[in-house]
Parts: structure tokens; C-alpha cells; sequence
């Protein structure tokens, strides 16, 4: 008992000081482990957040050089580097008609396509693209972002989050061999149509609608699969199309509605200084840019057109037969859509009240 007594005393100091150094190791450990957290919370607030903007223009296009990039580094800028744009052209992440499905699955984060490459899905945002409605691309996609922000085609991209929607210039007719100057010039011509609604038109002037997307008409022509196509200038540039047309009909045929739009889960997801920033580069500021862009695009195009190929007017005695057949193209579809249950009409009016804002804010 003595010898244990003795022991114990010699072994109690060693056992103190045990304690005293796990003690020790432990609040440093604690210590470590907080700082480790901070540094963590810190490098994921400081990372760059990546999001993909996928589109169907060519690489060398003016949208994918400009309106494209110009918008990422834009949203880059705003968000003080923690967003990154990598931009995917030429249908690299999908064919452009899946373009907008591809927003909403997440394939991509952001997609700019043509709604009525998904037919009847937005039919009140279709309304845009009858003829006689604007003369220009920056008059469109003003009256168009209005009646967006309006809500009135709040159902319609109710699956994403719009950043803005636009228009492009006057379309016009490009055919291959046969000058159209005439409605019997176009009787049973074969001519691609970018949407069912811009079809309903050349049914009535007597041709035979064909639809596919834009990248689609070089190699349709060459083929023979169509003998013409409706496109503006500055897309007959864009697509090349200049080659393998020889004749031009210059009419205003239509005006073609645009999306920009982003994955509506990509978006919520964000923190809210990086929504804001997305925000800021949202709505009419970018519906305008991207309209002025096309109207210079038509400007600088006409001049490429003229080199290789002939620009006809219509007939003047012929002009009221093709304006009438955009009348019944227009009651046709805003009927249609009054027959649904949609406020076709109302919508038209509504565009037409912007559209008159819109030269006269415009040309202030």
C-alpha cells in the first residue's frame, strides 16, 4: 500500500499535465476548425459562378460578337467578376428549335431563340410578327418588351425566368431563280416560313409554306428542297443565304419575335447580389440594344446583298392584293386565337398602343 500511495503521487502530476495538453489540443483543434469554416465561407462567396449561353447564330455572326458577349461581359462586370458567360453558338448545345426547352431542362442556363420555333406555344407573343404592325427593329422590341413587362405574357414563360424579349427588322422574300414581282410570280412556289404564323401569310399570297429553322435554308437551296426563303437583310448576311439566292423581294412580310431566357432554378439560385446583376442587364435596356443591333445589321447588309443578287419592288398595281392578304392573315390567326379563349384582338391593340409609345419615345 505504501509503494502504490508513492506511485500515485509520481503518476497524478503526469496525468495533470496530460490533461492540460489534450485540453490544449482540443481548442486549437476548435480554433482550426472554425478558421477552416471561414476560409471556406469565404472561397464560396469569392467563387466565379459558371453559366452557359447557348444560341443557334454562327460564331462570326454580329449577334454572337456583340449582343451575345457584349450582354456576358455585361452581367461579368455587374457582378464584380463572380459571374462567368461562356457562350455556346451555332446550335453546339442543342438544334435550334429545342432552344427554349433547352433553357427550361437546364441543358442550358441561358438560351436566346425564336419562340415560334415551338409552335402554338407562345401565341400571344406572336401577335409581333404580323405584317404592317412597325417598320423598323428598335420600334418592335420596344413595343414588345412593353408588352412583356405589361404581364400579359406572364403564361406564356411561366417554365423560365425572361431576362427580355426583341425583335428583328422587316423580313423579306429571297428566291433563288424567279424574280416575284407579282402574286402569280409566287403561285406554288416552295418558301420556307420561320414560323406557322409567317405561314398563314404565303398561303394567302399563294405560295407553299415550308417550315425550318434559318441554319437550315443554305443547304435547303442548294438542294432544291425550297426555292426561296423569308428572312431580313441582315440574316440573309448572317446565314450566307446571299449565296444561293439571285432575287429579292423587298415588302416588310413580317417581324420575327425573340427570347433571351434563363433556367428558372439557375436563376433563384443565385444570391441575391448576382440576381441583381443578372437584373440590371435585364428588360428594355437590352430589348433596345438588341434592336438598334439589327437595324444596323439590315443597314450593313444591303450592300453584300446588291453584290451578288437583284432587289425587286412589287408591281404597284400588284401592292393592295398582297397588303389585303396580310389583312386576312391577320384577322385569320387574331380569330383563331379569339376562338381559343386568348385575348387575340385585345393583344393587337395593346401592341399597336405600344408601338405608337414607342416611335414617340424613340424618336424624342
Amino acid at each position: 500500500m505504501p509503494c502504490f500511495t508513492k506511485n500515485l503521487k509520481l503518476i497524478a502530476p503526469l496525468l495533470l499535465l496530460s490533461l492540460v495538453v489534450s485540453c490544449g489540443d482540443k481548442e486549437r483543434t476548435e480554433k482550426s476548425t472554425k478558421n477552416n469554416t471561414a476560409e471556406v465561407k469565404t472561397e464560396q462567396s469569392a467563387k466565379t459562378i459558371n453559366l452557359k449561353y447557348a444560341h443557334f447564330m454562327p460564331a462570326s455572326s454580329w449577334q454572337n460578337k456583340t449582343l451575345f458577349k457584349d450582354w456576358a461581359d455585361s452581367v461579368t462586370q455587374a457582378s464584380g467578376g463572380k459571374l462567368n458567360i461562356s457562350i455556346f453558338p451555332a446550335q453546339t448545345l442543342g438544334k435550334a428549335p429545342a432552344g427554349y426547352d433547352n433553357a427550361k431542362n437546364g441543358i442550358t442556363d441561358i438560351a436566346w431563340t425564336v419562340q415560334g420555333y415551338t409552335a402554338k406555344r407562345f401565341p400571344l407573343s406572336q401577335i409581333i410578327e404580323l405584317p404592317g404592325l412597325f417598320d423598323n427593329a428598335k420600334t418592335g422590341s420596344c413595343a414588345f418588351q412593353k408588352l412583356y413587362d405589361s404581364g400579359a405574357l406572364d403564361k406564356e414563360y411561366e417554365e423560365t425566368h425572361v431576362l427580355y424579349v426583341h425583335t428583328h427588322g422587316l423580313g423579306h422574300l429571297g428566291t433563288k431563280d424567279k424574280a416575284v414581282t407579282t402574286l402569280a410570280d409566287l403561285k406554288g412556289l416552295k418558301i420556307r416560313r420561320p414560323t406557322a404564323v409567317i405561314g398563314k401569310l404565303l398561303k394567302e399570297l399563294g405560295a407553299e409554306p415550308i417550315g425550318m429553322p434559318a441554319p437550315r435554308i443554305y443547304e435547303s437551296m442548294q438542294h432544291g428542297t425550297i426555292d426561296g426563303f423569308m428572312l431580313p437583310w441582315e440574316a440573309v448576311a448572317g446565314f450566307r443565304a446571299y449565296e444561293v439566292a439571285k432575287h429579292y423581294t423587298e415588302f416588310g412580310f413580317y417581324s420575327l419575335a425573340f427570347v433571351a431566357t434563363m433556367n428558372k432554378q439557375t436563376y433563384e439560385n443565385l444570391p441575391a447580389d448576382l440576381k441583381k446583376a443578372i437584373d440590371e442587364n435585364s428588360g428594355m435596356k437590352w430589348a433596345l440594344i438588341a434592336g438598334e443591333g439589327y437595324d444596323k445589321g439590315d443597314a450593313d447588309a444591303l450592300p453584300i446583298i446588291r453584290k451578288t443578287g437583284t432587289i425587286h419592288q412589287i408591281d404597284p398595281a400588284e401592292k393592295p392584293k398582297w397588303e389585303e392578304a396580310g389583312k386576312r392573315a391577320t384577322k385569320a390567326y387574331l380569330d383563331e386565337l379569339n376562338a381559343k379563349g386568348l385575348p387575340g384582338t385585345k393583344t393587337y391593340e395593346q401592341i399597336k398602343k405600344y408601338i405608337a409609345e414607342c416611335k414617340a419615345e424613340l424618336n424624342s
